[in-house]
């Protein structure tokens, strides 16, 4: 992971740069979307950026939208805004923070206990290159934030998921991965970078688990006939706050290109938003999707024995032991968060 302290943003900014402007910048024309009136959504980080910008597509639709985020303030102040574009859906803002599981699990209680259905979970919070740190729980960071807490969140609402989800109206996750991802590595034996810790390395290996984990979980419901999709994302190289800690020669590279180069955090929403909502993708799941369009991920992504060995240690992680088990009863999470 070491090796990657300079390698990641070199990639990043310099990559973006030979990319042609308008494949970057393109804002995708797709088919207009159906009116979504009274389907839900959960957008994680939806107060800013990227997520900000799906909360706001989805709510246009018609959805009602739930953004989940940790930061109160952000979150009411986005709701206000959505809210003033006098928008079709609805919106509202409830406080996750991924980086705790007992918030996870108290989030989680508090949306079953409204008894909404829940149509698409977009899992779209992240965090990028911040200093070694550990969660509540112990957990590396970007490890913790970008993939355990997604993760968490995920398998607790999948029953929702699965009974909101139709034959031919599918429930759909949509999980927010990045083309840093080809640069990750999964190291089992020190998920938690703790040999040797490198914020670059850290922040690919969760966008790789991330992958890794979508695969997997899509191979687990097509096989129990479930009426759920999940699927990644890739919101190309967005001009967001995620770069507030790059170094400053990146940071000033960042800087020169982004107007240039960089998509806005509409463009960036667009594939999540495309992801969420588009007919082409009715009953479609396990795809790795770039501008709106399926492509290829990482080699390593496609490694089933890597997927199933890091779906175990993750049901451990967060308290559950049993593989095929990770989704708990409403029961098994009162107790948990009592």
């Amino acid at each position: 992971h070491c090796s990657h302290e300079l390698l990641i943003p070199y990639l990043t900014l310099t990559g973006a740069a030979v990319l042609h402007t308008h494949e970057t910048k393109q804002v995708l024309s797709y088919t207009v979307f159906p009116h979504l009136h009274g389907r839900v959504a959960i957008v994680t980080g939806g107060s800013k950026g990227i997520g900000y910008e799906t909360a706001r597509q989805l709510t246009s639709l018609g959805m009602h939208v739930i953004i989940a985020g940790n930061r109160e303030e952000e979150s009411q102040n986005a709701v206000r805004r959505i809210r003033e574009e006098n928008v079709k859906g609805k919106v509202e803002g409830c406080h996750l923070d991924l980086t705790s599981l007992r918030s996870i699990r108290e989030f989680v209680q508090t949306f079953k206990d409204r008894g909404l259905p829940l149509h698409v979970l977009v899992n779209n919070a992240g965090v990028m290159l911040v200093p070694e740190r550990k969660t509540e729980d112990g957990f590396e960071t970007h490890f913790g934030l970008n993939y355990l807490g997604h993760f968490m969140l995920t398998q607790l609402l999948l029953d929702t998921l699965k009974h909101s989800g139709k034959q031919d109206s599918c429930a759909r996750i949509v999980t927010v991965s990045s083309a840093t991802h080809f640069v990750g590595e999964i190291n089992l034996e020190d998920l938690q970078s703790r040999s040797c810790y490198s914020s670059h390395g850290a922040y690919a290996q969760s966008k790789l688990a991330l992958v890794l984990f979508s695969y997997y979980l899509q191979q687990t419901l097509t096989a129990e006939g479930s009426h759920v999709t999940a699927n990644v994302v890739d919101p190309g190289v967005v001009n967001t706050d995620l770069y507030q800690n790059v170094s400053w020669p990146t940071h000033l590279c960042k800087q020169l290109m982004s107007r240039l180069l960089f998509k806005s955090p509409e463009q960036g929403a667009s594939t999540s938003v495309y992801a969420a909502a588009s007919p082409e993708l009715e009953g479609v799941g396990g795809c790795y999707l770039y501008n709106g369009q399926r492509t290829k991920s990482a080699d390593a992504s496609y490694d089933e024995e890597l997927q199933r060995r890091l779906w175990r240690l993750s049901c451990s992680y967060v308290g559950i032991q049993e593989e095929g088990q990770c989704s708990l009863s409403s029961r098994q999470l009162t107790s948990q968060v009592l």
